[in-house]
């Protein structure tokens, strides 16, 4: 229950890969090269605390195996950094930081560890205990202990270079690890996509299912057992209406498209729209939302993110500091016992250890709330009391207009909370139907508000010429130097020229006001581009929907063929310093690809390998890849190598670009 009232608290990511641009490090890293210059722990707490959230989860330790605190388990640790002369302890400044303003602390620890060359032995289980042990004996209470699905794999394991397998199921004997958290950490619930506390939702793109039920029965794949990074993730979404496990769902997302900070996302931060957007779609589900605010090289959340925040928080500051229901009345078709305990008074007070509830043979119920004048309204928030359950497995709303009733809402879960967002409504009364529920439902709470209408930024897109379009219906200004635009930038008439690629900002103004700034990163314009190979398996996958500058259509190679390169002659030479690629953008991730190798030609022969990798975390979030390459390179054709996909034989990709000089 405690979990539950917490909602919305922030996740950190900062390791090594904050300063070698990576989201997963290999474990090759050197301790030397972490060094945050101007690290503020305050800083990082208050952004969060500032944005409305109530605690805050730590990355102690990623899969790259580096620990920010000066652990006694390996030598891959912040004392053998530049960190304040190997003596700081990141951990204890972030917990000393929580305490004093607040918010409680979680703490992540990665079971995969690509450093040590134990992993993959009993001795290493060992270690991994003994560095649960140290977090949470060392830095007071902890809310949340937070396990990560992705285990076994490549690395670098001590020198081996080398790929390990574990078996998921048995490798980490889960079930004496979970009976450690609990007899360290008796009030900390633990997440992971088995639970046993809290589950994963399924997505990282930071948005639940609906309905999503508190109530889960997690599946293994293939008919196996159920185990952490082996659970058949999609059926988080939901939950179960009548699972065998009250295992409610977090939701996860970043701020940013990845976890970790990277400089050429600096004007790809979320929205405070978009925030706001999500917040209705996992807390307003019913979910918990965990907000990833990565610090930069400096130890900073940066001023993009905290512009973001601070805009996302006055919305919803707006939106719920007045309670419109706040003098209503309500009338209920049955209260149990005709008691006081139950009245619809307990709807209003405020108070969510009162609720409203029915007899127990009445499962069909409604409420009617009247208001003591015409109101304007376009939210509401339900909850239910659930230390009884969830017990709403249908709701539906409607208001008085013109003599009758008309319904403008209808859902089934409602839990925790549940918010509704449309349209505006005008009425004096609205009715909230019970449809379905198996046993008397519950509710604690309704209150009623008014969202202020936003002036929506405006939408920029590349058209197939390769300009940029812009659409809006204000006045559009925009930049293309990467400056805000202001009252004085240039105005959007016709389209724009912009073959070489770039950043372009553009905001629109309206009888004196002005709306959140809009931002467009492009890569080198691709309508002279032409496919010299690869192979498809059919003709709405083929591989002209690689450059056809849209997200929602993907190229897909021919099973049988072993061979999953796709050279493109650009029609000139160019001076390229980087490549992109997009993987396809639907829940589906067989065919994604995750190592590649990336070749360079002037004459389509005579090959260059100028880069190989992985994408690392690409198939959880499936965002745009962008990779630098080590110097300029002039070339007339590229040549892109699927050297690893996931789970299938065939790979799969949705756009492929090139960054020029």
């Amino acid at each position: 229950m405690a979990w539950h009232d917490i909602e919305f608290y922030a996740f950190i990511h900062l390791t090594i890969n904050t300063f070698t641009d990576k989201e997963w490090g290999f474990g090759d890293e050197s301790p030397e090269l972490f060094n945050p210059t101007a690290f503020d722990a305050e800083q990082i707490v208050l952004s969060s605390k500032n944005a409305g959230m109530k605690g805050l989860i730590l990355t102690a330790k990623h899969h790259d195996g580096f620990c920010l605190w000066p652990t006694k388990t390996t030598e891959h640790n912040i004392t053998k950094s530049p960190y304040k002369d190997g003596k700081g302890d990141i951990v204890k400044e972030i917990v000393d930081a929580c305490r004093k303003h607040g918010l409680k602390v979680g703490m992540y620890l990665s079971p995969w560890d690509r450093n040590t060359a134990t992993y993959g032995t009993q001795e290493y289980i060992k270690i991994f205990r003994a560095q649960l042990t140290e977090l949470l004996t060392n830095y007071g209470d902890v809310f949340e202990v937070w396990f990560d699905g992705a285990n076994g794999g490549s690395g670098y394991y001590g020198g081996a270079n080398e790929e390990r397998k574990i078996d998921r199921l048995s490798y980490y004997d889960w079930e004496n690890t979970f009976k450690l958290v609990h007899e360290l950490q008796p009030n900390a619930v633990i997440f992971s996509d088995l639970g046993p506390g809290v589950r994963w939702v399924g997505t990282e793109a930071g948005y639940s299912g609906d309905p999503c039920w508190h109530r889960y029965t997690p599946h293994g794949r293939n008919g196996n057992k159920p185990g952490i990074g082996e659970t058949m993730y999609l059926e988080a979404l939901n939950g179960h209406r009548e699972g065998d496990f009250w295992i409610p769902a977090e939701t996860n997302t970043s701020i940013r498209p990845g976890w970790f900070y990277h400089k050429h996302e600096d004007d790809k931060v979320k929205s405070p729209e978009r925030l706001v957007k999500l917040y209705y779609e996992s807390i307003g589900h019913g979910t918990n939302l965990i907000l990833n605010l990565p610090p930069d090289r400096r130890g900073l959340i940066h001023e993009n993110d905290i512009v973001s925040l601070t805009k996302f928080k006055e919305i919803i500051d707006a939106t719920f500091s007045k309670d419109l229901a706040q003098g209503a009345s309500i009338q209920a078709s049955n209260v149990r016992g005709n008691s006081s305990r139950y009245s619809t008074d307990n709807l209003l007070d405020k108070n969510q250890q009162t609720y409203w509830t029915t007899d127990d043979d009445i499962t069909v119920s409604n409420l009617i709330v009247e208001f003591p004048k015409e109101t304007e309204f376009n939210v509401i928030n339900l909850r239910e009391y659930i230390p009884l359950g969830q017990r709403i497995w249908g709701w539906a709303i409607d208001k008085w207009e013109d003599n009758s009733w008309k319904e403008f809402a209808k859902g089934e879960s409602i839990g925790n909370r549940r918010l509704w967002k449309g349209g505006l409504q005008i009425t004096n009364k609205i009715r909230i139907r019970i449809t379905e529920a198996p046993v008397c439902p519950t509710l604690t709470e309704i209150s009623v508000h008014l969202e202020p209408v936003q002036l929506a930024p405006p939408i920029i897109h590349r058209t197939a010429s390769g300009n940029i379009k812009i659409t809006s219906n204000g006045l559009i200004r925009f930049t293309l130097d990467g400056s805000d635009p202001t009252e004085q930038s240039a105005i959007y008439e016709n389209e724009i020229p912009f073959e070489k690629g770039g950043t372009i900002k553009s905001k629109v103004f309206y009888k004196g006001e002005s709306s959140e700034i809009a931002t467009s990163t492009f890569t080198h314009s691709k309508n002279l581009w032409k496919i010299m190979e690869a192979s498809s398996s059919e003709k709405n996958r083929e591989a002209t929907k690689l450059i056809d500058d849209n997200k929602q259509t993907f190229w897909q190679s021919l099973e049988q063929d072993k061979n999953k390169d796709i050279v493109i002659d650009f029609g000139k030479i160019l001076n390229l310093k980087g490549f992109s690629v997009l993987p396809r953008q639907t829940e589906m991730k067989n065919g994604i690809i995750t190592h590649y190798e990336f070749y360079t030609s002037l004459d389509g022969e005579k090959w260059k390998l100028a880069k190989a990798g992985e994408f690392s975390n690409i198939i959880n979030n499936p965002i745009e890849q962008v990779v630098s390459l080590d110097t300029i390179i002039k070339a007339k054709f590229i040549k892109f190598k699927a050297v690893k996909v996931f789970d299938a034989n065939y790979a799969i990709l949705a756009e492929l670009g090139v960054m020029v000089d």
